[in-house]
């Protein structure tokens, strides 16, 4: 799984790292897309105004989807 980030009009993928996962517990199956929302909830932060946007935590753009393998 890799996550798609846009960062000055470039599209990038990101690969999922066990980095990413720390401090997440799953219970039971889970498929690639819940895996893609929790990734958003913990690795960006809504930005309402003035674009409706989720900016990555740490400043490598905005999170735009997943892409599952």
């Amino acid at each position: 799984m890799d996550l798609i980030v846009l960062n000055d009009g470039l599209y990038s993928l990101y690969p999922v790292t066990k980095q990413m996962l720390e401090n997440i517990k799953l219970v039971g199956s889970i498929n690639c897309f819940d895996l893609c929302e929790i990734l958003r909830l913990k690795l960006t932060t809504y930005i309402d105004t003035p674009f409706n946007q989720h900016i990555m935590n740490d400043g490598s753009g905005n999170f735009y989807g997943c892409i599952c393998k």
